[in-house]
């Protein structure tokens, strides 16, 4: 198993060194400009962003490692505050506290990070 993590650790870690996160420091809220001219992702493609998130989120401490092995739950469309987002949800029953089982990705349509966090808002 810790080979397996091991190996998991080491392919996030080579996936981490071509992502770019513009606002990578804002991990909470949905106060960024949204108007961004990029081309609407697939809903693949915006899953595939969501877990390099998760994983990012994972090597700066601010989720557990055991996230690393967690595939999204679901993804959909959704409009905040008038604007259409991707939403893509994780779900870790590994996880002590219920509260926190369920974390909520938000992407823009362009694949571009927004927030995550375990309320949904």
């Amino acid at each position: 198993m810790m080979h397996l993590k091991a190996l998991l650790l080491g392919f996030t870690l080579s996936l981490l060194s071509s992502i770019s996160m513009a606002g990578s420091g804002h991990d909470h809220g949905h106060g960024h400009d949204h108007g961004h001219s990029s081309a609407p992702v697939t809903q693949e493609a915006a899953k595939e962003n969501a877990a390099q998130i998760v994983s990012e989120l994972v090597t700066r401490e601010k989720l557990e490692s055991s996230w690393l092995l967690i595939t999204a739950a679901s993804i959909e469309k959704i409009t905040a505050k008038g604007t259409p987002e991707w939403l893509v949800v994780f779900v870790n029953s590994n996880v002590a506290d219920a509260d926190k089982q369920k974390l909520y990705v938000f992407l823009t349509l362009g694949g571009e990070y927004i927030a995550a966090n375990f309320t949904g808002k």
